[in-house]
């Protein structure tokens, strides 16, 4: 059974264009082409990452919070009580009216009481500062690295300046060494965040984040292993150019520099809309979806590939929706007033991930 679905999965006619088959993409001794096996190295460099951000949270970011002035919210604890802390187990969320009234009664105590009581209660459960701080010291960390590698990588490739540059000789590309360590480090790194997902701050677009790292997941691999990588490439760094400022906003944030934070807020907001609702749409969709059918016929690949980048797109369209609200409450009010994707109820700035 495992034989067969293996066969049927690694069929290459869904994964390679019309008249190629996998004995076209055999190493030879002048060239190395991506192999499917490749990719299993990402999983002990995830799990290395991971045992590295565990020191660097504790030798480097707590540190650098209490330096830069961090400090933590005063948090008045709910007092112990049994019924409200059931309730609270099974809902996390604070009570409806009627349940307020009878629960107010259970209690003896006054109905203000009861929805103070899950206010604190609430305010206990919420990720401290120092935990904010290092994880996004720790995202901003890797994000800046990924920036610079895939710059150095890149630069001097012809499909960075002529998305044509993509297609050309597909799919018997020549796979170099630096694409190589460029895909393996970026795969590596969001196999480390799936892996911390649950011990990692939820915030309120916790479901669009898991589709937006299945989805990246799913396409760096395809892409490596269909050899698309120039493209491949080309979209990694596209998301590397905005997210390596939104983390030092948000670690400004949580010290306080109002002015700092904005700054880069700002800065973050125009490369985020520029490159994922002008350059993406350009450099990517319509390159995938023109250009590389002038040089090879539509297969089962491409419409996979084509998929999952218009989720991709979907995402960036509801992100960006967010951050426009954000800069009109920012220009507005001097400030934005509340977390359009917290992770909870409470007011405080706005912390894109």
């Amino acid at each position: 059974m495992m034989l067969l679905w293996n066969e049927w999965l690694w069929a290459h006619e869904f994964w390679l264009p019309p008249g190629m088959t996998w004995e076209d993409m055999k190493d030879t001794e002048e060239i190395r082409y991506p192999q499917p096996r490749h990719l299993l190295l990402s999983i002990p460099l995830a799990l290395l990452l991971i045992a590295v951000r565990f020191v660097f949270e504790r030798k480097v970011a707590i540190p650098l919070s209490r330096k830069m002035g961090l400090r933590e919210e005063v948090r008045r604890k709910a007092t112990p009580n049994l019924v409200l802390e059931a309730f609270y187990a099974t809902r996390r969320r604070g009570p409806k009216e009627e349940e307020l009234s009878a629960l107010a009664k259970r209690c003896d105590l006054q109905p203000r009481q009861v929805e103070r009581w899950f206010q604190y209660r609430r305010n206990e459960d919420r990720p401290s500062l120092t935990k904010k701080f290092c994880e996004a010291s720790w995202f901003g960390a890797l994000d800046l690295i990924s920036f610079c590698v895939g710059l150095a990588v890149l630069y001097d490739k012809p499909w960075f300046w002529d998305p044509q540059e993509c297609w050309v000789g597909y799919p018997q590309q020549p796979l170099l060494p630096s694409i190589f360590v460029y895909y393996i480090l970026k795969l590596s790194y969001f196999w480390s965040i799936v892996f911390t997902l649950p011990f990692d701050i939820k915030w309120r677009d916790f479901y669009q984040e898991i589709i937006h790292h299945a989805a990246t997941i799913f396409l760096i691999s395809f892409s490596y292993c269909g050899n698309c990588v120039r493209i491949g490439t080309l979209v990694m760094f596209i998301h590397d150019a905005s997210d390596c400022f939104i983390e030092p906003a948000k670690i400004f944030n949580y010290v306080n520099w109002r002015k700092t934070c904005n700054t880069l807020f700002l800065a973050f907001s125009a490369v985020f809309l520029f490159t994922r609702l002008v350059i993406f749409p350009y450099k990517i969709l319509y390159n995938i979806y023109y250009y590389s059918t002038e040089f090879a016929h539509p297969f089962v690949g491409y419409y996979f590939m084509n998929a999952l980048l218009m989720i991709l797109q979907v995402l960036h369209i509801f992100w960006s929706s967010l951050i426009v609200c954000m800069i009109y409450r920012l220009m507005r009010f001097g400030r934005v007033r509340k977390d359009l994707r917290s992770d909870t109820d409470e007011t405080e700035i706005w912390s894109i991930h």
